[in-house]
């Protein structure tokens, strides 16, 4: 009989709250790299925190879908880059464009 369940040293576990800070932080950093425009320090912070904030309330998407950088991505332009682009004073469009290059999505 096979098991196609993943084994539980197969698993991915969840990431720490560190550990989801930092990532958060390396993929707005090259998403504002690929805009070419100047954002302030204190716009980065809030955007940092408001996607940590949303990273932290869909956990359990991100986690299964870890492996799946397109299905990540539609999530960030869905749930995230309505969010960001105001505050930031971009384009949803182009946000989302330079996050999707930045994020390999």
């Amino acid at each position: 009989m096979v098991n196609n369940k993943p084994s539980e040293k197969h698993k991915q576990q969840f990431p720490s709250a560190r550990g989801i800070r930092r990532a958060c932080s390396k993929e707005l950093y090259r998403t504002v790299k690929r805009l070419k425009v100047w954002i302030s320090p204190e716009q980065i912070k809030a955007a940092e925190e408001l996607y940590v904030k949303k990273v932290m309330l869909n956990l359990p998407f991100i986690v299964e879908h870890g492996s799946n950088r397109k299905a990540l991505s539609d999530w960030f332009d869905e749930q995230v880059g309505p969010d960001i682009a105001p505050l930031w004073n971009v384009e949803l469009e182009t946000l989302n464009h330079a996050f999707r290059d930045a994020f390999g999505g």
